[in-house]
């Protein structure tokens, strides 16, 4: 059997690594961009979770190491990038080690405390760097920033879009394989050891803070690298790279993927950067669905999206397609409606309150409230049948999941009895 799921797990691999490497040319021009992104945010997620899911030390400034990286792999662009002392593939390397260096300096001090204090402290650094960076013309640009270009190697001129992917697809490919070997070595079980019981690892003759020091700079590192290629990506960084929003994103990539397994990161990651390139140019509530999508999560499935999966998969193996299929389907009917509810009642209220709408108002209130437009039809925002619409979804949505509950809670219920018929 566990040959077998080894043997699985492995075509899948390939198979995810086949359509990785096919994509530019499966996707619509100009969506390469954005991909690149999903798998630099991968990157990064997982380097997070390294620190946060595996050692159990929650970081909320780790925005400060990627940054770093960026700014790192730009001045190496400029001062060696020219004269071919370092080819621009090889570039991240300086991203990695401006990260692990401010790392260990950042991680000796952070892992003196644990629990909220070490994240406080690291919120801390990260926003003293932010705080400082705009005075640093010198080295972070100021407001304009610093910027640099790729120069050609290795028969490369790194000028299109498809180069660039491929070169950071390698990059994220290859840092992944080194994070997944570092579980499988005996520092990566000390790390779990970290987070189940430090204490007991001082016992057993290990020093806890070198530990800690070392698993929160390897961390670093690795969120150096994807910030070297954010610089490889985009050839510019501004001190905004050190804003607290970049650390909440890989929080919330780590979590709602799921920090208890390896891949879960960068499933988070992937969706959370698609929805925002996809989502941000349409809808100005993109943060409000991203941080209901996490409150979510954290209540019903803790294990994150990877958590979801699994117990989908792990209950289809044991209930066979006929029974799962219609629990399923109900399932998902129901958080459809629910998603439509949501959706329709934050636009419309949205739009109600946006600024221009009300300067609308203001200007003509004799002829009352104005109708809004949304979703290729005008709606009466004072009408009652208008909010009839999303609570009616809202009602069939929640009793479509109560359904789907009960019929899982029945399902449950019966398998001892008929295990016990057996």
């Amino acid at each position: 059997m566990s040959q077998t799921r080894n043997t699985s797990a492995i075509l899948v691999l390939i198979l995810c690594v086949a359509a990785l490497c096919a994509l530019p040319w499966l996707l619509p021009p100009g969506q390469l961009v954005a991909a690149v992104q999903m798998l630099i945010a991968a990157l990064f997620a997982c380097a997070f979770n390294l620190l946060a899911g595996q050692g159990g030390m929650l970081s909320f400034g780790h925005a400060a190491y990627f940054g770093v990286g960026t700014f790192a792999t730009i001045h190496a662009m400029n001062a060696l990038g020219g004269a071919g002392l370092l080819p621009t593939p090889l570039m991240p390397l300086a991203g990695g080690v401006a990260g692990l260096l401010f790392g260990l300096v950042a991680g000796w001090f952070a892992t003196m405390r644990a629990g909220v204090y070490f994240a406080m402290i690291t919120l801390a650094l990260a926003e003293l760097l932010h705080a400082l960076a705009p005075h640093l013309k010198g080295v972070f640009g100021g407001e304009a920033g610093v910027s640099a270009m790729r120069m050609p190697a290795w028969g490369f001129t790194f000028g299109s879009d498809i180069e660039v992917y491929f070169l950071v697809l390698a990059w994220v490919l290859v840092s992944l394989a080194a994070l997944y070997g570092l579980t499988r070595t005996p520092l990566g079980r000390l790390t779990l050891g970290l987070r189940e019981n430090a204490h007991r690892l001082r016992y057993l003759g290990y020093r806890p803070h070198t530990l800690k020091t070392l698993v929160f700079a390897l961390s670093a590192m690795f969120a150096g690298i994807a910030g070297g290629l954010q610089a490889l990506n985009i050839e510019a960084g501004n001190y905004v790279l050190f804003d607290v929003k970049l650390s909440t994103d890989a929080v919330l990539f780590a979590y709602i993927g799921g920090v208890n397994a390896f891949l879960g990161p960068v499933l988070g990651a992937s969706i959370l950067t698609f929805l925002s390139q996809t989502l941000a140019d349409i809808t100005r509530s993109w943060l409000l669905y991203q941080g209901i999508l996490f409150v979510l999560v954290m209540l019903f499935v803790p294990d994150g999206l990877v958590g979801l999966v699994q117990g989908s998969a792990r209950s289809l193996r044991e209930r066979g397609l006929g029974n799962w299929l219609p629990r399923a389907a109900v399932s998902v009917a129901g958080g459809l409606l629910l998603t439509c509810a949501t959706v329709f009642t934050v636009e419309l209220l949205q739009r109600m309150f946006a600024r221009d709408y009300r300067s609308l108002l203001a200007m003509n209130p004799e002829a009352g409230w104005p109708d809004i437009s949304l979703f290729g039809h005008d709606w009466a925002p004072l009408a009652l049948s208008t909010w009839l619409i999303p609570l009616a979804l809202f009602a069939a949505g929640l009793a479509a999941c109560r359904w789907a509950l009960a019929l899982w809670r029945d399902d449950d219920q019966a398998a001892p009895a008929l295990e016990a018929a057996k």
